[in-house]
């Protein structure tokens, strides 16, 4: 099955889960993310709005900012291809829908970020395998946004997280040269440690 097959066929899939599923699965996601050395690590944390079925981290929002973290957004902007930009999330942050119908900061109001001084990346998927290896909805954004990580050897920020449910991780994905491999992969039951040698959080053994 090539990416593309293979993108539909997990998209299909998480949209098949019902609300409440959903929800649940979701919450015992952000357990394990707020569990991990990559979150109790942060200050600068940037999440997403989930879309399309995706799981969702709003619990994990709720809980940083409880917490005293601060939370980012990503922005798309209105060209592509381009990296993205992260706004910080508060009371009085105004969203907008951007071009794929998803709520993000509007940026004329926001306080932004370089992605290099965040901490930590919650970061969407459709796919991903025990390598780190992820397959996005086809856009390159944070691939592209934060490549710098493939040029560096020490201080490592921010660590990426993805976030999904167990029934999107496969077999094995092929990399193209330009992806950036995922530190870690939050689900439902356990955070996988997709390169232990990058971590200090000990892999799942359930899997």
């Amino acid at each position: 099955m090539d990416k593309s097959e293979l993108r539909q066929r997990l998209r299909r899939t998480r949209r098949a889960l019902d609300e409440a599923t959903r929800v649940e699965l979701s919450a015992r996601c952000c357990e394990f993310a707020r569990g991990s050395r990559f979150y109790r690590r942060a200050t600068n944390i940037a999440c997403y709005v989930p879309f399309d079925g995706e799981a969702s981290p709003e619990p994990l929002v709720a809980q940083a900012l409880a917490d005293g973290k601060n939370v980012f957004l990503p922005l798309v902007g209105s060209r592509k291809p381009q990296p993205l930009r992260f706004a910080r999330l508060d009371a009085k942050t105004e969203l907008r829908i951007n071009r794929y119908g998803i709520p993000e900061p509007d940026p004329t109001h926001a306080q932004l970020i370089e992605p290099r001084w965040l901490d930590l990346v919650i970061v969407p998927l459709v796919a991903f395998d025990v390598a780190g290896n992820r397959l996005g909805m086809g856009s390159g954004f944070y691939d592209r946004t934060f490549q710098f990580l493939a040029h560096r050897r020490k201080w490592i920020k921010p660590r990426l997280v993805g976030f999904a449910f167990d029934v999107q991780q496969v077999p094995a994905l092929q990399p193209s040269a330009w992806d950036i491999p995922l530190h870690a992969v939050a689900t439902e039951t356990g955070l996988v440690s997709c390169a232990p040698n990058r971590s200090n959080d000990q892999p799942r053994s359930d899997k």
